[in-house]
């Protein structure tokens, strides 16, 4: 487990590419959690700790992959029917125990192994039988429908490498080579608050002048994609000893604290006070829109990451920045999310030098082709946009036009855990 440094999040320069951003967040964040050995069923999206090594063939022996009848290939006639006798019954689990001696066949059933003497099989649809012999057919291949030892995993190979996030299919693969239990790392524990007299628990009656603190809610539903473990502090009142005091026991219980708004410079905003008294804070000034400035640090020794109020800016930051930090602190080894092209519906426009996300849904064109779709209101305050896109376009910052038609970078949802 490696220790936050003090200073891994400073940057002192002018407006940063989010490029240049990202490839310095990767090289600055490490692991900050301790590894833990847990049961096969409990791994489902933690991080794996260490490299899993097979210790066996998987398949452990060549096997028939249909129901059918295993047969020498060098006893089949080149031209016509062969008729042999069937001297044997093999069905999955079960071991013959000797060689099949030539001039014979065996009836088989899928996933039996393949005894010694045997090493083609035939589909049972393709073979007839009776009088205790069977006759086949000519025209197939040698190996034919032979699963072979080792052909999926060899032992010694492997097989998931640490620091990748665990599906189902991995989960699965694991099993395969006889596994009950994994090493993998402890969830990385996340507190979320939110500050400001403006925001109302959903729940209670709101207040004139007040809204609902949706940012903390979605905030934690991201924390929780990601596999870690959100400890939601609540509200926090417009009062510096109160933020003070919520940011300082966020930094026992957490390996991070994320908060939404309360950043500016405002008589109200106690937020980035309260972060420099307990420990550092850094600006990030990015080239991106939307989102101001993302805000990296550390309370009491623990990350720290500051986010802006309004909700896309919020979200769409978290995805792209917040996103990395987190999963790199957890032990993952793959943070970068992976987009595709397609064609955008309407032309779109932008200002040269930032980089940024519009969202957008995909729809089917006529041809039957996906093409990406903007959402037609650009706010950081609409929040329903998100919930109308299926992911982000992502137009880089040299791009300033682009015409109807044209390929954009599409990140779906999906490859940022939303």
């Amino acid at each position: 487990m490696a220790q936050l440094s003090d200073d891994c999040f400073a940057f002192g320069g002018a407006l940063m590419r989010a490029d240049e951003a990202l490839r310095i967040l990767a090289s600055r964040i490490a692991c900050v959690v301790p590894a833990e050995r847990r049961a096969l069923r409990a791994c489902r999206g933690r991080i794996l700790a260490a490299d899993l090594v097979a210790p066996r063939d998987v398949p452990p022996h060549d096997n028939a992959a249909v129901d059918g009848y295993a047969v020498a290939f060098d006893d089949l006639a080149p031209a016509g029917d062969t008729r042999l006798p069937v001297t044997a019954r093999v069905a999955a689990g079960q071991h013959l125990g000797r060689a099949v001696p030539r001039g014979a066949a065996i009836r088989i059933f899928t996933g039996a192994p393949m005894p010694d003497g045997v090493d083609t099989v035939f589909m049972q649809e393709d073979a007839r039988e009776g009088d205790g012999a069977v006759t086949l057919p000519p025209g197939i291949r040698r190996g034919a429908n032979r699963r072979k030892r080792g052909e999926d995993i060899r032992a010694g190979a492997t097989i998931l490498e640490a620091g990748r996030r665990l599906r189902p299919q991995d989960i699965g693969l694991a099993a395969s080579i006889g596994l009950t239990a994994l090493q993998v790392f402890a969830p990385l524990k996340v507190a979320v608050l939110s500050s400001g007299d403006e925001l109302a628990e959903p729940g209670t009656e709101a207040r004139p002048g007040q809204v609902y603190d949706a940012n903390r809610h979605a905030l934690v539903a991201l924390v929780e994609n990601l596999g870690c473990e959100a400890i939601d502090l609540g509200i926090v009142a417009d009062d510096a000893a109160a933020v003070e005091r919520a940011l300082a026991r966020a930094s026992t219980q957490a390996d991070v604290v994320v908060t939404s708004g309360g950043m500016s410079t405002g008589e109200e905003d106690h937020m980035r006070a309260a972060v420099t008294r307990l420990g550092a804070l850094h600006f990030w000034r990015l080239a991106i829109r939307p989102g101001r400035p993302v805000a990296l640090g550390q309370v009491g020794g623990k990350a720290f990451v500051g986010l802006p109020g309004n909700p896309v800016a919020m979200m769409v930051t978290f995805m792209r920045f917040a996103r990395p930090v987190l999963l790199g602190l957890a032990g993952a080894a793959s943070v970068v999310p992976h987009g595709f092209r397609v064609p955008s519906a309407t032309a779109l426009a932008k200002k040269e030098g930032r980089r940024e996300w519009l969202r957008a849904r995909l729809e089917r064109a006529d041809d039957g082709t996906l093409r990406a779709v903007k959402f037609p209101r650009d706010g950081a305050g609409i929040l329903t946009s998100l919930v109308a896109a299926d992911g982000l376009i992502e137009l880089p910052e040299e791009l300033t036009e682009v015409p109807a038609g044209a390929m954009v970078e599409f990140i779906p949802f999906s490859e940022v855990d939303v």
